[in-house]
C-alpha cells in the first residue's frame, strides 16, 4: 500500500482535490478526484495478457450510483441496472484520450473503472473521471505515454472559464472538453451555439493551458509517492516474415493504391488477391523455412503485416505525392447527392444524403410533449425533447453479424449528431413538438456520423421543422510522418483506418455547432488543430451548398399524418379539475374528441390530434372548463338534463349551470318540461356563483343586444 496523500490544484478559484493511498488497496491504482461536492473514484487494474490477442484489450467503465445524489433508483428492483446513455457517453469520453497513450504492442488486459460516488448540481463528473483515469494508470505502473488530463471550457459572455458549472454551461454558448498529453491535444469534444472558428481555436488553446497544469500536478504527485512513470521498450520482433511480405507485395500494393478509378470494393478485392498470392508463396516453402515457421506460429501474422505494409505505402503516397487513394486532392470533398421526401408522407419527413459510397437515410417523427424521453440519471436534465438515433447495420459494409441493441459506437455517433442540431432547433414555445430523428446507415465508407448530421438537417426541413439554419458536417483526417503533416478533408474508410486522426466538425454557415476529435498518436500541437478546423470550414460550406440545392428552407406545411398541436395556458390550480379523480375527466375528453392531452406543472396544456378539428374541439372543452365566469355573463347553451326544480344547461364545453324553475320565464311555470326539453338551445345569463362554485343561471332580464352578442360569439 502506498502512503495516503492529498493534493489540490486550483483554476480561477475552482479546486480539484486528489486523494490517493486510502481506498481500494488491491486495485492496481486508485484515486478519488473531488471538486466541490462532486467526487469520482477511479481505479486502473492490469492482468496478464491472453493467448492469441492481437489488440489492446482495454475496458473502460463509467458507473453512476444514485446514492451520489441522495436518491433511490426507480424500477421494481430499486437498484442500478443498465447504464443510461449519458454513462455510456462518459465511458467513451474516458476511453478516447486514454487508449492512444498505451504502447501499440501492449496486449495485457487493462480495466479502468470510474464511479461517481457524490455529485452536486454544480460540478459535472466527466472531466474529473478522465483525469482520474490517467492518475490511476500511473499509480498502477502500467506502461503509459502520459500523464493525460482533461478540462471543460465554457463561454459566458466574452469570457472563457475552466470547468464551468451546469448552470454556466446552460447559460453559455460553448461546452468544450479538451484532453491532452505532454505532446499536445489528444481529444476534443464540443457543442457550441454557432461559434466562429477562431473563437473555437482560442477556446481549445485556453483549455490546453489548464491541461498542462493538471499534467504537472500529476507528475508532482507521482514524484512525491516515489513512483516512476513506466516507459518500456517494445519487444524485439523477428522481421523475417515482414521483410518477405514487404518484398513480395509492395510493388503490387503501390500499383493498386495508384489505381485511382478503383471503387472501395474493387480496391479491397485487388488487395486480397495480392495477399493470397503471398500466402500461397509461403505455403509452397519447405517446413523448415523461417518465413513459413513464423507465419504458422501466428495465424494472424500475415494479415497484420500485410495491413502494416499497406498502411506505410498509403501514407507515403499522401505525404510525398499529395495524392489520395481515390485520386482526390488533400482538401477535396467527394461527390455529394441529396434527396428529400424519399419515403411516403406517412413518415413525417425523410431525406437521403450520399457522399459517394457513404449513404445515410434520415427519418423524422414528430411527437407530443408527453413523448419526451425521461432521463433517470445523476444529471440535471430530466427530459429530452430532441432525440437522434444512429443505426449501423452489418450490410452497410457488406458484412454479416447478429444485430443486437445499440453499442457504444452507435450511441456516441447518435449523440454527436444530436448535439450538432440542437442549437438550430426552434424553442419549445414556438414549436412544442418532441422530435425524433433516426439515421439509417445504408452504406459506409467513412464519416457516417457527419452524413447523419447532413441527412438529419435535410429530413427536418422536409418535415417542416422551422430550424434556424441548415447544418452540415465533414470529417477531417491526418497523416503525420516525422515532422511532415498532411490534413485530409472528408476522409474515407481506409484513410480513417490507416490515418492518425478522425476530426469531425459540424456547423452552419455562421459557425460551429459540434466538434469531436480523436487521435491515434500521442498528441497534436494547437497549430495543427487550428489548421484542421479552418480547412473543415471550406468543406462544410461546400457540402451546405449541395444540401440547399435539394431543399433551401423548411417546408411550410407539416405532413398530413403529423399530429396537430394546440397549446393553451391555464391556471395551475385548475390542473386537478382537468385531470379529474383518477384521471376520469381527461380520459373522458380524450375519448370524446380522440385528441391526446399533455399538461405540465406550470399550466401549459398541449392538445394533439392528427385532425385539427378534433384538437380544436378538445381545446374548446378545456377552455370552457377553466374559464372564470362572472355574474352577468350571457351565453348560448344547450339543455343537457331536466329535474323537477329546473334544467341543467351546458354554457361552455364541460361547464354546466342550473336554471331554477322560477328563472325559466317571467310567469309561473308549472312543469319544467312545459318550457324546455333536452337538446334545446337557450340564451341564459349567469345569475350568481355560490360559495361551493355552483353556477346559477337565469333566462330573465337579458337585453336583446346581449342575446345577439352571445349568439354571434357561439357561432364564431
Amino acid at each position: 500500500m502506498i502512503e495516503e496523500i492529498n493534493k489540490s490544484i486550483s483554476f480561477d478559484g475552482r479546486d480539484i482535490r486528489l486523494k490517493v493511498g486510502l481506498l481500494a488497496p488491491q486495485a492496481g491504482g486508485a484515486v478519488l478526484v473531488e471538486s466541490e461536492n462532486t467526487a469520482v473514484f477511479v481505479t486502473a487494474t492490469r492482468a496478464a495478457g491472453r493467448e492469441g490477442i492481437d489488440f489492446l484489450p482495454l475496458l473502460v467503465d463509467y458507473e453512476e450510483r444514485m446514492y451520489a445524489a441522495g436518491r433511490i433508483p426507480g424500477g421494481f428492483l430499486r437498484r442500478e441496472g443498465r447504464p443510461p446513455e449519458k454513462a455510456t457517453l462518459i465511458s467513451r469520453l474516458i476511453d478516447r484520450p486514454l487508449r492512444p497513450l498505451f504502447p501499440g504492442w501492449l496486449r495485457d488486459d487493462i480495466q479502468v473503472v470510474a464511479t461517481t460516488m457524490s455529485m452536486d448540481e454544480r460540478v459535472p463528473p466527466d472531466v474529473l473521471a478522465v483525469t482520474g483515469a490517467s492518475i490511476a494508470t500511473l499509480l498502477a505502473q502500467i506502461p503509459f505515454n502520459g500523464p493525460m488530463a482533461a478540462v471543460r471550457v465554457g463561454l459566458v459572455g466574452d469570457d472563457f472559464i475552466i470547468n464551468p458549472t451546469y448552470q454556466e454551461i446552460e447559460a453559455g454558448d460553448l461546452d468544450l472538453v479538451v484532453a491532452g498529453s505532454p505532446d499536445g491535444v489528444i481529444m476534443v469534444e464540443a457543442g457550441a451555439n454557432q461559434l466562429p472558428e477562431q473563437d473555437m481555436i482560442e477556446a481549445i488553446d485556453f483549455g490546453y493551458e489548464a491541461v498542462r497544469d493538471l499534467i504537472q500536478a500529476q507528475r508532482d504527485l507521482i514524484a512525491e509517492l516515489g513512483i516512476e512513470i513506466v516507459h518500456l521498450e517494445p519487444p524485439v520482433v523477428d522481421s523475417t516474415l515482414e521483410d518477405f511480405i514487404t518484398d513480395r507485395s509492395k510493388d503490387a500494393i503501390k500499383e493498386i493504391l495508384a489505381h485511382f478509378e478503383y471503387t472501395k470494393p474493387e480496391r479491397d478485392a485487388a488487395l486480397d488477391v495480392v495477399k493470397e498470392s503471398v500466402a500461397e508463396a509461403i505455403a509452397a516453402m519447405g517446413e523448415a523455412e523461417p518465413v513459413r515457421a513464423a507465419a504458422e506460429a501466428d495465424p494472424k501474422a500475415l494479415s497484420n503485416v500485410f495491413k502494416s505494409v499497406t498502411k506505410k505505402l498509403m501514407r507515403r503516397q499522401i505525404v510525398e505525392d499529395g495524392v489520395r487513394v481515390d485520386g482526390r486532392k488533400l482538401d477535396q470533398v467527394r461527390k455529394i447527392t441529396c434527396r428529400t421526401g424519399l419515403l411516403p408522407q406517412r413518415v413525417h419527413g425523410s431525406a437521403l444524403f450520399q457522399r459517394e459510397l457513404t449513404q445515410v437515410l434520415s427519418v423524422v417523427t414528430l411527437g407530443t410533449p408527453g413523448e419526451a424521453q425521461d432521463l433517470d440519471d445523476l444529471h440535471p436534465d430530466d427530459e429530452k425533447r430532441y432525440m437522434h438515433h444512429y443505426n449501423f447495420p452489418p450490410y452497410s459494409v457488406g458484412e454479416t453479424r447478429p444485430m443486437r441493441s445499440p453499442g457504444r459506437r452507435e450511441i456516441g455517433h447518435g449523440a454527436l449528431a444530436e448535439r450538432a442540431l440542437v442549437p438550430v432547433l426552434p424553442p419549445k414555445e414556438e414549436f412544442p413538438y418532441v422530435i425524433r430523428v433516426v439515421s439509417e446507415v445504408l452504406s459506409s465508407n467513412g464519416s457516417t456520423s457527419m452524413g447523419s448530421v447532413c441527412g438529419s438537417t435535410l429530413s427536418l426541413m422536409d418535415a417542416g421543422v422551422p430550424i434556424k439554419k441548415p447544418v452540415s458536417g465533414a470529417a477531417m483526417g491526418l497523416i503525420k510522418e516525422g515532422d511532415e503533416v498532411r490534413i485530409l478533408t472528408d476522409i474515407q474508410g481506409i484513410e480513417d483506418f490507416l490515418g492518425d486522426m478522425d476530426f469531425k466538425v459540424a456547423g452552419t454557415d455562421t459557425g460551429i455547432t459540434a466538434l469531436q476529435m480523436d487521435m491515434k498518436i500521442t498528441g497534436l500541437p494547437i497549430a495543427v488543430v487550428a489548421d484542421a478546423i479552418k480547412q473543415a470550414k471550406a468543406a462544410r460550406l461546400h457540402i451546405l451548398s449541395k444540401m440547399t440545392e435539394a431543399i433551401d428552407k423548411p417546408r411550410p406545411e407539416l405532413s398530413p399524418f403529423a399530429p396537430r398541436l394546440l397549446t393553451i395556458k391555464i391556471d395551475p390550480d385548475m390542473i386537478g379539475m382537468i385531470i379529474g379523480p383518477g384521471g376520469k375527466t381527461i380520459k373522458g375528453i380524450t375519448e370524446q374528441t380522440g385528441a391526446k392531452i399533455d399538461i405540465e406543472d406550470d399550466g401549459t396544456v398541449t392538445i394533439a390530434a392528427v385532425e385539427g378539428e378534433k384538437a380544436k374541439q378538445a381545446r374548446a372543452i378545456i377552455e370552457g372548463m377553466t374559464r372564470k365566469l362572472s355574474a352577468g355573463d350571457v351565453y348560448v347553451g344547450k339543455v343537457t338534463r331536466i329535474i323537477p326544480i329546473g334544467a341543467f344547461v351546458e354554457i361552455l364545453p364541460g361547464k354546466e349551470g342550473m336554471v331554477h324553475i322560477s328563472q325559466i320565464a317571467d310567469y309561473r311555470v308549472g312543469k319544467v318540461e312545459d318550457e324546455l326539453a333536452v337538446g334545446d338551445e337557450v340564451v341564459v345569463k349567469v345569475r350568481e356563483i355560490d360559495q361551493r362554485g355552483r353556477i346559477n343561471l337565469t333566462r330573465l332580464g337579458i337585453h336583446p343586444d346581449e342575446a345577439a352578442a352571445a349568439r354571434a360569439s357561439a357561432e364564431a
